[in-house]
């Protein structure tokens, strides 16, 4: 019998980077999946980032994960989008080369240290009692584990939905893990629920009238993904093109004329898909029923990579069946002769509803399991990979007997993420927006790893040489904002009043008054610093008063409410909020506050009598 101290279930990108961080702490594991050719594949967009998205990349990026660097590799075009607006809502995305990307990431896990690969299926557990002591898989291996990562995606029981035509899958090419959603509810005794995604088709460029469609380039490559320099990153083969363009097309009204002919050949409308899907990422047929007062929707034709002809066309995500795909497709502009080479499809799959796991992504029922991605009933490439690193670095610091640990919501979307999963009611797929974070002038892109560097150095995830790379960029910044005080507030000018001269992605001069005295080097760390100047200096008193509320925030966070609190014993609780909290059992005082449907006066309620306790246990 095989031993490890973490096995990793799924190989999508929470895995991937549940295993590098579970590596990183020094935990020997193995990751298991279904087929080692569709290890980190991008099974809908070909891209990586965006709004909020591309916050999460960085933040993983400055924890020493891989997204952001192998992104970086496999990127075809770069774009920071809202430019138009603060730079605290700036999110950078990537375009990619699908096939890139999925080789750099395979050859990053087979160079690293401590990590095994296993094409397998997972069937079920070995248990001992309140912990999984390993897996059993399709080949009746029987693999002993500290701890166990579940990183399935759209596996679970998985059907897959063309028109009225549905088979088992976990996506278009992979089976269904049938076996071990059945081992979940049975042999674990979890509760699962059922949600729906889906996927575009895509286009053969070849049939494609592209001189007919509006062009999207690519940004000057001035901008990158990661923080740190190339002989900080592994090797690995990188895009031959930087540059490759979208384009831009909008439906016709004779593309929801032909949705709406064929909407009894719906499987969402016509009852035979039950699990919900995301309300922001809606199939082309919601858009024509849900939205009829827009007759016209915005789609993009993406390319997949540097090497192959295919089209995502993003927007167009659909279950009808292949034959009415045909039709609508070839109303659109530019489209009037393309060839589908794969066709669109609706998944249905099992999750297990995050009100049973805690914010550490640790189950509350099995001390040693750990869950990450779409299992927890979320959407996306970002928030799955941004689950995975918290979830891999648990599960090995649990099986070396450490208490699992996690950023707060006041440090990170991240953090956003972990904690909205364990006080939300989640009947649909969940998606990071910047609008969920409060704190999102102090949660920007850019500064990640000022954010977030020293507290993954001490958990043990980030590793020496980039920590080092990290405090040699936060001195140049320390001294520089220094300097600023020192030279402009002697005089009748505040430094932030003379920073604030300059736009926020103003380039650094190369002469100039301010220039001069801040003598910043034309390098990367010192553009970085520059930037990061101009920033601050744009938002300083915002960001005094929102360090205020963070503060009491912690105040409120610092309240910790036992394990085992007696919700009955609290007078003037309404029914509802009791009942809420008796499901979640919050960990705190201030996740509680968090809770749909518990009021300040819950809140408040709640504190007197943790005070009377704490009181009483003197």
């Amino acid at each position: 019998m095989k031993q490890y101290d973490v096995v990793v279930v799924g190989a999508g990108h929470a895995g991937c980077e549940a295993a590098l961080a579970a590596a990183r702490v020094g935990a020997r594991v193995m990751l298991i999946t279904f087929n080692l050719d569709h290890i980190a594949q991008m099974s809908c967009n070909p891209a990586v980032g965006g709004i909020a998205k591309g916050q999460v990349v960085r933040e993983i990026d400055a924890m020493g994960g891989a997204m952001g660097m192998v992104a970086e590799a496999a990127a075809i075009q770069f774009r920071m989008l809202n430019r138009t607006k603060g730079p605290a809502v700036w999110s950078p995305r990537a375009q990619c080369d699908k096939a890139v990307y999925r080789s750099g990431m395979k050859y990053l896990l087979e160079q690293t240290a401590g990590v095994d690969i296993l094409q397998a299926e997972v069937t079920g557990f070995i248990l001992e009692r309140s912990r999984i002591g390993g897996v059993v898989t399709n080949f009746r291996d029987m693999i002993k584990a500290g701890a166990v990562v579940l990183t399935t995606g759209t596996s679970l029981n998985g059907t897959l939905h063309y028109g009225l035509m549905h088979f088992a899958g976990g996506r278009a090419g992979d089976p269904a893990a049938s076996e071990l959603s059945a081992a979940l509810r049975e042999q674990l005794g979890l509760r699962l629920g059922r949600l729906k995604t889906g996927t575009p088709p895509r286009i053969l460029d070849k049939t494609i009238d592209f001189a007919a469609l509006p062009l999207q380039p690519s940004e000057p490559a001035v901008e990158e993904f990661s923080f740190w320099e190339m002989a900080l990153r592994p090797a690995m083969v990188n895009a031959h093109r930087r540059d490759l363009p979208c384009y831009m097309l909008h439906s016709t009204d004779e593309t929801a004329a032909v949705v709406r002919a064929n909407l009894d050949k719906s499987p969402m409308y016509s009852g035979v898909i039950r699990g919900i899907g995301t309300r922001y990422c809606p199939s082309f047929e919601d858009k024509v029923v849900r939205f009829p007062h827009h007759p016209h929707h915005l789609l993009y034709l993406e390319p997949e990579g540097a090497d192959t002809g295919e089209y995502y066309l993003n927007g167009f995500s659909s279950s009808m069946p292949p034959e009415v795909q045909k039709l609508m497709v070839r109303t659109l502009p530019g489209l009037h002769d393309a060839v589908i080479s794969r066709y669109a499809y609706a998944i249905e799959y099992d999750f297990i509803p995050p009100e049973q796991t805690e914010r550490t992504l640790r189950s509350k029922r099995y001390e040693n399991l750990f869950t990450a991605g779409q299992i927890n009933g979320t959407s996306g490439y970002e928030e799955a990979a941004g689950q995975g690193l918290i979830a891999g670095m648990n599960a090995a610091r649990c099986a070396a007997g450490m208490e699992p640990v996690f950023p707060g919501r006041d440090q990170s979307y991240i953090g956003v993420m972990l904690d909205d999963l364990s006080t939300k009611n989640i009947v649909e797929p969940y998606r990071l927006f910047t609008s969920r974070a409060e704190y999102r002038l102090t949660l920007r892109q850019e500064n990640a790893d000022l954010r977030l560097c020293r507290q993954a150095y001490r958990w043990g995830i980030l590793p020496e040489e980039k920590y080092q790379a990290f405090l040699r960029y936060e001195t140049m910044l320390d001294e520089k904002r220094a300097v600023c005080r020192r030279l402009f507030e002697s005089g009748k000018t505040s430094w932030t009043a003379r920073l604030r001269e300059f736009p926020p992605d103003t380039p650094l001069p190369s002469s100039g008054e301010v220039t001069a005295a801040l003598d910043l080097p034309d390098t990367r760390i010192g553009r970085r610093v520059w930037q990061e100047l101009l920033i601050e200096a744009k938002y300083d008193g915002y960001l005094q008063r929102e360090a205020l509320e963070i503060s009491r925030l912690q105040k409120m966070e610092d309240t910790v409410i036992p394990a085992d609190f007696d919700y009955s014993s609290v007078r003037g609780l309404g029914n509802e909020s009791r009942q809420k909290l008796e499901n979640i059992r919050p960990a705190t005082l201030g996740q509680a506050g968090r809770i749909d449907g518990v009021t300040p006066a819950d809140v408040a309620l709640l504190q007197v009598m943790i005070k009377k306790l704490e009181a009483e246990s003197r």
